[in-house]
């Protein structure tokens, strides 16, 4: 189990659907969990899961910070960088919109959509999208000029999708919608069940191979057909099991993370898989619960669980390749490859590089001191994370 604190954010972070609609569990979703989880938070004794102290090491890999850019703070949702077009895209919760150069980080434009946004940025670098409160969708060009605007049918507290002349959407209450890039006129929709239990998260949306590759709540990663959005094919990464509902949350995590020939996925208090691109079928699977995604290379799947632990999964297997625990409780985001490390944020703003061959601590670098909660995004030469506070940061290695 992640440290008393996490398990508070994780607590307050549920969503109860029902008759009456959808009702936030805020107070006393927390003292639920923390009850079972054995945790004296609430009675004022020490943190019996602390976060590992850092780690101390000779540093064996030069890593530097490329650019960094203010966007803006994320508040209480969880806010993205993406890359498209040589540019880094990234939102605030105040509605500031960024484009940066993802070369040199020179700020190309600095807009403000006209709400409170609640998701991350979507961009294909044409068509830029931002989700804001009550769910309205605002859409800009690849200049930053506004073109178009949409209603969703709820919040929305995940990314949109840009990609082959659509922007997918799913909104709290399981409905995946398709709007057209170049006016926002709805093209599809498809309603999910919602589970009665949900974690308040943000899991993403890719779009590949002429598909929209949905995580779901309630451990389902789903494939629409772009054009239609029938259901290609659909696999259970979660399996919720367990007597109480909180025990029975098993929403897909993060972003789904899309190959040439398979997609891999996890689920909080699930599975971690890949699956065939085309039909779904399981290349392999193992239990595992994380509840922020993971990222793949040619060879390896990477992932960080609720307990603080990153692993290497062998990409054609799923054996093993190495496990790193000594960042317990630090609440990570997704590991992500660069060149020969695998960097993974933390709760503190520090950005930990482990090594690709066997896990070892390479090298460490600190943003801002807010978390990184976030899953980072790689331009190729670079990977991106973005702060709690707001701070997008470039970083390299040699």
């Amino acid at each position: 189990m992640r440290s008393a604190t996490a398990t508070a954010a994780k607590a307050t972070s549920l969503v109860r659907s029902g008759a009456a609609g959808k009702l936030a569990l805020k107070v006393a979703a927390v003292a639920a969990v923390a009850a079972l989880s054995g945790c004296a938070w609430f009675s004022g004794k020490k943190d019996p899961n602390p976060p590992a102290p850092l780690v101390e090491f000779a540093q064996k890999l030069r890593v530097q910070t490329a650019w960094s850019v203010s966007v803006g703070k994320a508040g209480s949702f969880t806010f993205a960088p993406v890359y498209a077009a040589g540019s880094v895209f990234a939102a605030a919760n105040d509605g500031t919109v960024i484009r940066i150069n993802a070369q040199n980080g020179q700020t190309v434009w600095r807009v403000r959509a006209d709400m409170s946004l609640t998701a991350g940025v979507g961009s294909d670098g044409s068509t830029v999208v931002v989700v804001g409160e009550k769910g309205k969708i605002q859409a800009f060009d690849g200049s930053g000029k506004p073109t178009w605007s949409a209603q969703a049918s709820s919040e929305v507290l995940s990314a949109p999708a840009v990609g082959e002349g659509l922007v997918v959407i799913r909104s709290i209450d399981n409905r995946v919608t398709a709007y057209d890039a170049d006016n926002g006129s709805q093209r599809w929709v498809v309603q999910r069940n919602v589970p009665s239990l949900t974690l308040r998260n943000a899991p993403g949306i890719v779009i590949g191979a002429q598909t929209a590759f949905v995580a779901l709540p309630g451990g389902r990663l789903s494939a629409l057909a772009l054009n239609n959005g029938g259901p290609r094919w659909e696999a259970p990464v979660g399996d919720p099991r367990g007597i109480t509902e909180l025990e029975r949350i098993s929403d897909v995590s993060g972003v789904p993370a899309v190959g040439a020939r398979d997609v891999c996925a996890v689920a909080y208090q699930g599975r971690i898989g890949c699956f065939d691109l085309p039909n779904g079928n399981v290349r392999w699977i193992k239990d595992f619960s994380s509840d922020v995604g993971v990222t793949l290379d040619d060879d390896y799947v990477y992932a960080a669980d609720v307990g603080g632990a990153v692993t290497e999964f062998a990409r054609d297997t799923g054996a093993v390749v190495w496990r790193n625990d000594r960042l317990k409780n630090r609440l990570l985001s997704s590991p992500i490859n660069i060149g020969k490390a695998v960097a993974v944020g933390d709760y503190q703003g520090y950005i930990h590089f482990l090594s690709r061959d066997d896990g070892s601590f390479l090298a460490r670098l600190s943003s801002d001191g807010s978390p990184i909660q976030a899953p980072p995004v790689s331009t190729g030469q670079s990977v991106v994370f973005q702060t709690k506070s707001g701070t997008v940061v470039s970083v390299v290695t040699e």
